[in-house]
């Protein structure tokens, strides 16, 4: 269904603490400009967390109107109650999305058999394919491969972000699946391992802010230009490796303010970058291909 470049997108807020909505037609206008295959709405990059109900619908319903049909639209809808995802996803129901996206439940700790209940469940009664996504790091639960295997089987269910950042879980799971389960990743860092060995694409972070360039790794890595695809991600590896130095998205968003596309403010409880990072940071986004010279 999707392959390439998923943006996991930030969400811009003004220094009120609003959501600015100029800010994000801008962003979205910048990824179809610079040839993104997807944006992720109001996912952990997007602060999900912090967004009030009123404002995660809206949000969506905004970047839909936004896009227009330029690219596709997959409404982040993911919670740690069953119900309450359920309905959130019926209420963010837009025709012009594409699919949504669902976190594994975080902090309640489920078994495999809640894991595989809590998504059948939110399957069963949306009105477009989802896409599980696993990530252990923030979620504590693992959605193992045999449990990622029946959930396949579900017709509603199109594929997996996996980010574990495990290459060989990625093997395990195509072990278990049919070929057109879509299996993406959700780790900058091996991106370009786990699409060389099978898998769709990316759900990106970096792509934020190296979208074009994003997008391009996926294409060369896909079709098996393996030294071009390695030498675009030894310059981007300095970049994935500050996005990360902090916790996600507060040293993206510092880095989007710098190239002008919004202005850098993040909900309590994460705070601004801190100021040490900034030089380091600059110079990964100059050797990924970023010209701080430009602004929007």
């Amino acid at each position: 269904m999707f392959k390439g470049s998923l943006v996991a997108l930030v969400t811009p807020f003004d220094g009120r603490d609003r959501v600015d909505y100029a800010g994000l037609k801008r962003l979205v206008d910048f990824h179809v400009e610079q040839g993104s295959d997807g944006l992720v709405i109001a996912g952990t990059t997007g602060e999900s967390p912090t967004l009030e109900r009123s404002e995660h619908i809206e949000l969506i319903g905004r970047c839909v109107e936004i896009a227009a049909g330029r690219l596709p639209i997959i409404a982040g809808t993911g919670s740690n109650s069953t119900a309450q995802s359920i309905e959130l996803s019926r209420a963010v129901a837009d025709p012009g999305i594409a699919a949504y996206m669902a976190v594994v439940p975080y902090y309640n700790k489920p078994t495999q058999e809640g894991i595989y209940r809590h998504y059948a469940s939110l399957a069963d009664t949306i009105d477009k394919p989802l896409l599980m996504y696993n990530v252990p790091g923030r979620t504590v639960a693992d959605m193992l491969p045999e449990t990622v295997a029946r959930l396949a089987r579900h017709g509603n269910i199109f594929g997996v972000k996996e980010a574990t950042g495990d290459i060989d879980r990625l093997k395990a799971i195509q072990a278990l699946v049919d070929e057109d389960f879509v299996l993406y990743s959700g780790d900058d860092f091996t991106a370009l391992p786990f699409i060389e060995r099978g898998g769709h694409g990316v759900v990106t972070v970096s792509g934020n802010v190296v979208p074009r360039q994003m997008s391009l790794l996926c294409s060369l890595a896909g079709s098996g230009q393996s030294a071009a695809a390695k030498g675009l991600d030894d310059t981007l590896q300095p970049l994935n490796k500050m996005l990360f130095v902090e916790s996600n998205p507060i040293p993206v968003k510092w880095a989007l303010g710098e190239m002008g596309l919004l202005e850098p403010h993040i909900r309590l409880p994460l705070t601004p970058f801190s100021a040490e990072h900034h030089e380091n940071m600059r110079s990964a986004m100059r050797i990924a291909g970023v010209d701080l010279e430009k602004t929007v």
